[in-house]
């Protein structure tokens, strides 16, 4: 299950990552640290996902 979680963190974080960036830029702040600190958390925020995501597909009860 760990590498399914970690092919769906490779997923799941460039997602998250780049959704956090959008909405720091759509919010107005353009400075370096704000964009950095958004993709960041992006990929914090991504790793208990991934895990979920894994733990529900590797149990079949992804419906």
């Amino acid at each position: 299950m760990i590498r399914l979680a970690a092919i769906l963190y490779s997923l799941i974080s460039t997602a998250l990552a780049g959704s956090a960036v959008i909405a720091v830029l759509s919010a107005g702040l353009v400075s370096t640290m704000a964009i950095v600190s958004a993709a960041a958390a992006g990929f914090v925020v991504a790793a208990p996902v991934s895990w979920l995501v894994a733990r529900r597909l590797y149990q079949g009860n992804a419906s």
